[in-house]
Order: structure tokens, then C-alpha cells, then sequence
């Protein structure tokens, strides 16, 4: 790790967001995106979501459905149904931050509402361009998320380190739950950095994904990005995980 970057746990914005949700209450994020306190918020995606879907390194699917938990601010979002022709839901419990990403949206496409059942999440936008994948938000929890069909990829960044890792083997499952047979998990593990019992973000490293991914999932990648932010390099690697 670069001696210049510091720890992300000593950066002061992370300390707010740690006081604010430390009794564990979904709603506490909204406080956090209606505050500006969001430092894992870059203002774009990722660099290395990029580098590894452009790469051609692996054949992920140009069609179908693709899913982001915890997508902020929803740029990931854009870019995965821009790049590989996806249908991609965006989904977060944080109603500013689901705002926040239809706003960014509409810098590309005109947004539309579009209704949800009962027993799916209360808010959608949908976002429609005939060149890429449709761009949908929903607000909602990923672990009560019941789709009326599978995924074909699903994109982690920052949401594996915000959930307690006493939950981790329960976000496991739901990935299983949630991707098709043959279908693809990215991981983009962030931050790598030394051992606390603090969070969020919690503590990680990619064999804490190893742990409780088991046999649900082969590895077929990992690699230390050759583009990364400037306060993330060093700090992170990409994993692509295919559902057996």
C-alpha cells in the first residue's frame, strides 16, 4: 500500500458515517446521502469496472439483466447498461441517494416512472435508450429483494463492506439466489487496508468473499487494477465470480 494514502478508516467523513449508522438501521443511510457525508462516492464509476469488462478478458453477457445493491449515486449503473447492453436495476434504502442517481441519469436518457409490486421495492425509475440496456432505480433492501426473474450479472462495490460481516453469509445466499446459472458476480474488494474492528466500511479482504461465496461460485478472475482512483490505488482488487 502507498505510504501516501491513508487509511480510509482515518478519513473524517468515514468517522460521521460510522457515528450516524452504528445501531445498524437502514433508514440511518438516508441521513447519511441527505448530509453529503458519502466519501466512497467518486462522482463516476469505477475505473476498474471498466478495465475489467473492456479488457475482453471474459465473455460477459450483452443481454439480459443485470443488478447494483447499494448503487449511490447510480453511476455504476449507467456504465454497466451503456457497456454490455444490460437491463440493470439500481438499488439502494436510501431514497436521496435513489434521487441523486435518477437526476444523473437524466444527463443521458429521459426518465419515466414505473410501478412495483407489493412485494418488491416502493420506488422505481426507469431510463430508456435504444442503444443500451434500460436504467431502472429501485428503493429497497437487497435482502427482502424478490425479482420475478434472475440476474445475469451483478455488480458489488462498497456494498460487501457496508453490511455487518455477521450478515455476509446471508448476502451470499442472495447472490445465489439472485444470479442465473452461468451468470456473473463482479466484486471490486475496497478497502484493503489494516485489520479493524470498525466499519462501516468493515474489514476485507477477497478471502472473506472466498468464505462464504463456497461452492456457489467458481473465481475466474482476480487481479490488482491497472486503473484505479488516486485514493484507491493499492487499496483494492477486482474478482469475477461465475455462478455455478
Amino acid at each position: 500500500m502507498p505510504l501516501d494514502i491513508p487509511s480510509v478508516s482515518t478519513l473524517p467523513d468515514v468517522a460521521k458515517v460510522r457515528e450516524i449508522v452504528k445501531g445498524g438501521n437502514p433508514s440511518d443511510w438516508d441521513t447519511v446521502w441527505q448530509a453529503n457525508i458519502t466519501p466512497w462516492d467518486a462522482g463516476e464509476f469505477q475505473p476498474p469496472l471498466r478495465e475489467v469488462i473492456e479488457s475482453g478478458d471474459i465473455d460477459f453477457p450483452r443481454q439480459g439483466r443485470a443488478l447494483v445493491p447499494g448503487c449511490g449515486s447510480g453511476y455504476d449503473v449507467s456504465y454497466l447498461a451503456s457497456a454490455l447492453s444490460l437491463d440493470t436495476l439500481g438499488m439502494d434504502v436510501s431514497e436521496t441517494a435513489i434521487t441523486k442517481a435518477k437526476r444523473s441519469s437524466t444527463v443521458l436518457f429521459n426518465v419515466r416512472s414505473v410501478p412495483l409490486t407489493a412485494d418488491n421495492p416502493s420506488l422505481m425509475n426507469s431510463v430508456d435508450n435504444p442503444a443500451t440496456g434500460k436504467v431502472s432505480f429501485a428503493l429497497g433492501d437487497f435482502f427482502h429483494y424478490i425479482p420475478e426473474e434472475k440476474f445475469d450479472l451483478i455488480y458489488d462495490y462498497t456494498f460487501f463492506v457496508a453490511i455487518p460481516p455477521t450478515r455476509r453469509i446471508e448476502w451470499a445466499q442472495k447472490m445465489s439466489s439472485l444470479i442465473k446459472s452461468g451468470g456473473y458476480l463482479i466484486t471490486l474488494v475496497f478497502p484493503i487496508d489494516p485489520p479493524t474492528d470498525l466499519g462501516p466500511p468493515f474489514f476485507v479482504r477477497v478471502e472473506h468473499y472466498e468464505e462464504v461465496l463456497g461452492g456457489a461460485f467458481n473465481k475466474v478472475m482476480e487481479k490488482v487494477p491497472t486503473t484505479s482512483l488516486p485514493n484507491h490505488v493499492g487499496k483494492e482488487r477486482i474478482v469475477v465470480w461465475k455462478r455455478i
